[in-house]
């Protein structure tokens, strides 16, 4: 596995409240690949955020099943990266 193809299975992985992926969301980056472990950050749009567990199991569980280790960090996003995926959010918002 290479990590473009690491990449094509997070991309695949959609916000359960809005119609585009976490990847979309620029809710995932410093996407590493070493061997079979995956180094990934996930931000968040604010601290505590009440689906942190659902979205953080979203991305481990499909890499886990293709045999991968998987380490994610967490961070909140810039006043910019929060910007974006609020016009997104707006636009693509589906609810649960």
């Amino acid at each position: 596995m290479n990590e473009e193809e690491v990449k094509e299975i997070i991309g695949q992985v959609m916000h359960p409240e809005i119609d585009a992926s976490l990847m979309e969301l620029g809710m995932i980056k410093d996407i590493k690949l070493e061997g079979n472990k995956v180094s990934l950050t996930m931000v968040f749009p604010f601290p505590g955020v009440p689906i942190r567990d659902m979205l953080i199991e979203s991305v481990k569980k499909p890499l886990e099943e293709h045999g991968l280790q998987v380490e994610i960090n967490e961070t909140v996003m810039t006043k910019e990266e929060l910007q974006n995926f609020f016009k997104m959010e707006q636009k693509k918002w589906k609810g649960m």
